[in-house]
């Protein structure tokens, strides 16, 4: 019986509606066995690297990323729309991003490999794995096979292609961990995942009737797309100073062995953070019609996300602040004990994650997208400034307590300086501290 309501549901949907949902459960399942496969992989590298050598590994991977909105170009969400609009054009619009990719990841490795020469001048080991590791922007210009899929609603044929690569990879991962093998050989998965999966889309491009060499360059087009995307790269090295300048600042700060407890702490601490992005997701296209029947819904509908936001993080948080140790003592070995005080500061940065994710629904909904690239500058700067400060004091508990300032900044503190955010500054911290829900309770208590 259920069966035959779920197949009359299913005639009941439109085509581009039944497509939309099954490329969207596509995406949920690559997003899951991603998470899955990679956490118990990812553990099992920390356990044998060690804090010294897997905070090397970080540094390795966060240094090859610094330039990685150069190497992008930004060009992802403009390349898809184009290519939604007019996929006639098809070849010359991935022609042109192709060629451009590639001149931007040349541009990013040798930023990246000059960058650490500098930075560590003494340390030929440190620079060979960062080096190692920034070749995967050498493979990153094959992204823009996924954008055709993307722009065709066919995130299937991605997710096949690059979760094969991506299980290949594991697999290698556990073989060379049973090897034994150096820090040197786990940073070469890293670019090899990247020139794997850049095969894995070439053939899934292939399989669907296209070819690459068709692709044709547009200089005229490259100096649009160029244009256009500029704002992008930069928005892009802000978020990347907000989310992980840290890491490169604590190798030069204290050691790689603090990073490594560091590293390890914020692994854990983002490991939910899916919910509230999954949860925001769902509700956006709720809160954004709410607005066409009143100014009183869409804000109290809101006012509601805000609540849920907060009881979740709250949920988690608690209980990982209390049980940081046995947490960490599980997941990583008691090698990894030191990591449990930042684990504990580190989780609460999801509260204000949470908050910044339903807070993009308002600003998308009132077109103050602007402000979001203006509160992560602030976040950004208050970053650096108390990472310098708090680091060699206190090494990774330090950088703990700067990114949650950091991110309490970003996506809540920064609301109060402009009048235009400052009603949602006011609606953060009712959800923060709970005051409707406390002031029902305060009532109930006093009406007994």
């Amino acid at each position: 019986m259920k069966l035959d309501r779920l197949f009359a549901l299913k005639e009941k949907l439109s085509p581009g509606l039944r497509k939309l949902i099954a490329n969207t459960v596509w995406l949920f399942a690559d997003k899951v066995l991603q998470l899955g496969l990679g956490l118990l992989v990812g553990l099992w590298v920390a356990r044998y690297l060690q804090p010294e050598r897997f905070g090397l590994f970080n540094y390795a991977l966060a240094t090859a990323s610094l330039f990685s909105p150069i190497a992008s170009l930004g060009l992802n969400s403009i390349v898809v729309r184009d290519l939604s609009r007019d996929s006639s054009n098809k070849e010359e619009i991935l022609g042109t991003a192709f060629v451009l990719k590639n001149i931007s990841g040349l541009i990013s490795l040798l930023l990246t490999v000059g960058t650490v020469m500098l930075l560590n001048p003494e340390e030929p080991y440190t620079q060979l794995l960062v080096g190692i590791a920034a070749g995967a922007a050498l493979f990153q210009p094959f992204e823009t096979i996924e954008f055709w899929f993307q722009s065709q609603v066919q995130s299937k044929y991605v997710v096949v292609s690059t979760n094969a690569a991506y299980l290949c990879i594991n697999v290698v991962k556990v073989v060379l961990l049973n090897l034994r093998a150096t820090l040197l050989a786990f940073c070469w998965i890293v670019t090899g995942e990247k020139a794997l999966r850049a095969l894995a889309l070439t053939i899934a491009y292939h399989v669907n009737g296209n070819h690459i060499l068709r692709w044709r360059f547009n200089r005229r087009l490259a100096w649009e797309l160029v244009k256009e995307s500029w704002p992008l790269i930069l928005s892009g090295f802000m978020v990347f100073i907000y989310m992980r300048i840290d890491q490169i600042m604590m190798k030069q700060l204290s050691t790689a062995e603090e990073l490594g407890l560091y590293a390890a702490a914020v692994k854990v601490s983002e490991l939910w953070y899916f919910i509230p992005m999954a949860i925001g997701s769902s509700v956006f296209p709720s809160i954004v019609k709410s607005k066409e029947i009143s100014e009183t819904v869409y804000y109290e509908r809101l006012q509601k996300l805000f609540y849920l936001m907060s009881l979740i993080s709250y949920a988690v948080a608690i209980p990982v602040m209390l049980f940081a140790e046995p947490i960490v003592t599980i997941l990583y070995g008691k090698n990894y004990l030191g990591t449990a005080p930042s684990l504990a500061v580190l989780i609460w940065a999801g509260l204000f994650v949470s908050l910044g994710i339903a807070r993009g629904t308002w600003l998308i909904s009132e077109g103050l997208l602007n402000f979001s690239a203006a509160t992560t500058a602030v976040g950004g700067l208050v970053n650096v400034i108390l990472n310098f400060v708090l680091i060699p004091r206190y090494g990774g508990l330090g950088a703990g307590i700067a990114t949650l300032i950091a991110q309490m900044s970003a996506c809540y503190l920064a609301h109060a300086l402009y009048p235009q955010t400052r009603k949602m500054f006011w609606m953060q911290t009712k959800a923060i501290f709970m005051v409707d829900i406390f002031t029902k309770i305060g009532q109930r208590l006093f009406r007994a």
